[in-house]
């Protein structure tokens, strides 16, 4: 007789194939593609559409200062933990911070190499145009900017519409947090996550309104810059994955040389994660196969559960990459003048910021406009004429975060002494024949039988040779 499953699947219809145009990605390229030919055909209307983009990028930011307070909030409270792992912790915080910083500071020397953005025409804001400041205003606008990031209340930190704020508010909130009891820890965390969750479900739902957005920026800016925006744009692209594989193949084959591993052999061993998030443009995508398959390959489970999950956090080199090549382009691409202090002082801001990313498809984003905003002297609304290219972009970026998460578990395992090295090196001299083998831990074991050859219920097993292999589990 058939199995209740299998009636089950017989009388359900096989699921059917998503179009490809009901795709986000698919939509912003289409919505790109009519903004341009409406910039160029009408440039006099295409000018008026501003306003769909500006308000798409109000709606981002409606909900931008509750996800970083909350990202930031969890993200130390899962760094709490760290302490737990003593040695492990603190060679994790240390290692997340230097690589980070290194990726900001790439990208920053890349886009000024590449001179992003400056071909791209003259944008203008919506604000009045600033005029250069004397070394008077400068000492002002340092005191000024001391005074902005510490909010007089903690409701006017969400209000203000200045991210370090919400930053500050977030940190002694989540030190705070650390201080209490575990029981009272658990129930807050998880508030907080549920709390969190339904603002991510918020941000998603503008996401689908991104075509839209889309359309009226390009259209905007190929309306008022003509073809060098789409040029600019097309530079940009190119130029990002290029840094991209300049980070990964160089600063982390580095990091694998100096640790004792291939860099090539690691890639390839996690290759099935790594192309599946550059699929999905999401890390979240590869998180459960990494813990598996980091954990079995002979990194010890405490590593792999604390390098990871504390890295979609702390460690997000593609996201640090895209938040410094992006913000210096859209600095050119309106004409505002970046010296080494103005960029010293972004570095920092960045650092702050590029920890309260989030790991799902958009999230970059997001917290790439916030830190626009944060900056205080750049128009928020040159981060709407990138979400055109953002899909384009946001694949090399979730490959990056991914990745420079699986060499921090290897580095931080061997250099913990919790690894297998011995087992690790066989293992990534031949990673499929190693897969092969350990496939069948992913099989559930047998159930085991008394000497009748009886099921623990009392059930008789049926014989080897008539179980059918459509319906062996």
């Amino acid at each position: 007789m058939r199995s209740q499953e299998q009636l089950l699947d017989a009388a359900s219809p096989p699921a059917a194939r998503k179009r490809w145009y009901r795709g986000l990605g698919a939509q912003v390229v289409i919505a790109m593609a009519l903004g341009v030919a409406v910039g160029f055909a009408f440039p006099g209307f295409a000018v008026n559409l501003k306003i769909i983009g500006d308000l798409f990028l109000a709606l981002i930011k409606a909900g931008v200062a509750p996800l970083v307070f909350f990202t930031v909030v969890m993200g130390i409270a899962s760094a709490g933990d760290l302490k737990k792992a003593s040695r492990l912790g603190f060679l994790a915080l240390i290692y997340f911070e230097v690589v980070s910083t290194v990726a900001l500071l790439l990208g920053l020397v890349a886009a000024n190499l590449f001179g992003v953005g400056k071909d791209a025409g003259s944008l203008t804001s919506g604000a009045d145009p600033a005029q250069a400041p004397s070394a008077e205003q400068g000492e002002h606008g340092v005191i000024a900017f001391l005074k902005g990031i510490v909010p007089d209340n903690f409701v006017g930190a969400f209000s203000s519409g200045q991210l370090l704020q919400v930053v500050v508010v977030a940190v002694l909130f989540g030190i705070g947090l650390l201080a209490l009891k575990p029981h009272l820890q658990d129930k807050i965390n998880a508030g907080l996550e549920v709390v969190s969750e339904a603002f991510f479900a918020f941000v998603n739902v503008v996401m689908k309104l991104a075509p839209i957005g889309a359309f009226g920026a390009i259209a905007y800016s190929v309306g008022t810059s003509g073809s060098k925006m789409l040029l600019a744009l097309t530079e940009l692209v190119l130029q990002y994955w290029l840094v991209v594989a300049v980070f990964v193949f160089g600063v982390l084959g580095l990091v694998c040389l100096i640790a004792g591993f291939n860099i090539w052999r690691i890639l390839r061993y996690v290759r099935v994660e790594m192309t599946l998030v550059l699929g999905t443009a999401s890390s979240e995508a590869a998180l459960p196969g990494l813990l598996k398959k980091l954990t079995r390959i002979g990194c010890s489970k405490q590593t792999v559960g604390l390098v990871i999950p504390t890295g979609y956090a702390f460690n997000l080199d593609g996201t640090s990459l895209y938040m410094s090549i992006c913000t210096l382009f859209v600095a050119n691409a309106y004409g505002i003048p970046m010296g080494i202090p103005e960029q010293l002082g972004l570095l920092l801001i960045m650092l702050l910021t590029s920890k309260g990313a989030a790991t799902v498809s958009g999230g970059t984003f997001v917290v790439f406009a916030s830190t626009v905003a944060a900056t205080g002297n750049l128009p928020v609304e040159g981060t709407a004429v990138l979400f055109g290219v953002y899909r384009f972009m946001s694949m090399a970026t979730a490959f990056c975060n991914t990745f420079g998460n699986v060499v921090a578990t290897f580095v931080l395992a061997k250099w913990c002494k919790e690894m297998d090295v011995e087992k690790v090196q066989r293992a990534l001299a031949d990673p499929t024949a190693f897969l092969a083998l350990t496939e069948s831990e992913d099989l559930p074991r047998q159930p085991e039988t008394d000497p009748a050859g009886h099921r623990p219920d009392g059930a008789a097993l049926p014989e080897p040779a008539r179980t059918s292999p459509s319906t062996a589990k």
